[in-house]
């Protein structure tokens, strides 16, 4: 239960749910309440340097990429992203910790009159804690991920000195349009004026659209997709890749991630990297291999088809659209993995059957699961799909007895995937982790 509107929270647990409350709000594009809220606290955004990152799929995982190896380089890194998996404090983090509990109190109570005073949203609120503990804390750099679309995301105030879109693909399609054109000038929104834009999408109808706004905007684009890599080898603990032309000049580096999609986000982050290094800023080589093999332990950043138990194997992934979910079954079949169980929930604006299909490809039986947020789709409607796809499903009453009870069909032996939704894979981690989890739906 909210505070009143007038009540200040005195804890971390109040702050957390008094933010929480202004879900009520909604979704509002636009960047006229961010530029007022930001204003308020004296423009946080302008006290430091930013790489903005756009895409539908692998914008999170370039940003923790590019994130760890700055780490490494010896700046002072922000990471802003979205949503977190368990707990609230991981959307934003300096050099890998976590914002402090009481920071995000102090923040509250400084932001929360002007946010309902503007009846700003949750994830304007959340934008402008992060920029003013990323000032508060005089970072050299922050890496800041859109939340949804780009030209109207509450995080396009900032002028970066690189901005990065990864992939286009149909999402939000109520939101950002019913065409891959029409989310490629929402994503491309993000390109400043005379400022480089690395671009990992691929030639074709979307990367057009960008090329066209990039022109606009005397902003040069940089090709990620031409970089050489291919991969050595992989396990589930990670992937070797060999980057450059065959031959003597050619490198090897271990990424902390498995999983083919995780390729073209390497190429997205390694192009952004030699960017920056070209525009001045050291990156030595070593601290490129010890950011990209400890990408995981740097940021924190999970789900990423992230092993987190082994007997039985645990597997989660946050996967949440047919594109990631098809690049999760293709990275399973490439590390041998076929998991005895998977427990699956998908929100409601999501292609069920497509992700159905995709995953009924490497799993013969679902736990049906439906996240603690308005926007899940109900277990027995997720059960639906995967039996007419041919798999066996059972819906489970929450997200927490669906891990219990796909524990125990697995066995010891066995192996459990979690998919579907980043709430799922947050959920799920509270379960097996035994911490407490607060509902969040954006």
């Amino acid at each position: 239960m909210a505070l009143t509107r007038h009540s200040l929270p005195a804890g971390y647990p109040q702050a957390v749910r008094e933010l929480y409350a202004l879900q009520s709000f909604g979704i509002k594009l636009g960047l006229k309440n961010i530029v007022g809220l930001l204003h308020s606290v004296g423009d946080p955004h302008r006290r430091f340097r930013t790489i903005h990152i756009a895409g539908t799929n692998g914008k999170g995982s370039t940003a923790a990429l590019i994130a760890a190896v700055l780490m490494e380089a010896g700046f002072r890194t922000g990471l802003y992203t979205s949503p977190h998996l368990v707990d609230f404090r991981e959307r934003m983090r300096i050099d890998g910790r976590e914002i402090p509990a009481e920071r995000v109190v102090s923040w509250s109570r400084k932001l929360l009159p002007q946010v309902w005073g503007r009846r700003s949203t949750f994830f304007e609120a959340v934008t402008a804690m992060a920029f003013g503990w990323f000032a508060e804390e005089k970072v050299d750099i922050a890496v800041i991920e859109t939340g949804l679309g780009g030209r109207l995301d509450a995080t396009n105030v900032l002028s970066p000195i690189l901005s990065v879109i990864t992939t286009i693909g149909l999402e939000h399609t109520a939101i950002l349009g019913p065409t891959v054109e029409h989310i490629a000038f929402e994503k491309a929104g993000i390109i400043k004026p005379r400022t480089p834009c690395v671009v990992g999408v691929r030639p074709g109808k979307a990367r057009r659209v960008i090329e066209r706004q990039a022109r606009r905007m005397n902003a040069p684009l940089v090709d990620a997709t031409i970089i050489p890599l291919r991969i050595h080898s992989r396990s589930i603990d990670g992937t070797t890749i060999l980057l450059g032309r065959k031959g003597p000049g050619e490198r090897r580096h271990v990424i902390g991630w498995p999983g083919v999609f995780q390729v073209a986000n390497v190429r997205t982050a390694l192009a952004s990297i030699e960017h920056l290094r070209r525009s001045g800023l050291p990156v030595p080589d070593g601290a490129l291999e010890r950011g990209l093999r400890g990408v995981t332990s740097l940021t924190g950043m999970r789900g990423r088809l992230t092993l987190v138990r082994r007997r039985p194997r645990v597997i989660v992934d946050v996967g949440h659209n047919p594109a990631a979910v098809r690049s999760l079954a293709s990275s399973l079949g490439k590390l041998g993995l076929r998991p005895s169980v998977m427990v699956v929930g998908v929100a409601d604006d999501k292609d069920l059957r497509s992700i159905a299909r995709a995953l009924g490809r490497v799993g013969r039986e679902v736990i049906a699961v439906a996240a603690r947020t308005s926007r899940a789709l109900p277990a027995d409607d997720v059960a639906s799909a995967f039996r007419s796809s041919g798999v066996a499903a059972t819906p489970a009453v929450s997200v927490a007895a669906g891990v219990r009870l796909a524990l125990r069909r697995a066995g010891v032996g066995g192996t459990v995937l979690v998919t579907g939704s980043h709430f799922v894979v947050g959920e799920a981690l509270a379960q097996l982790e035994r911490r407490r989890y607060l509902t969040i739906s954006q």
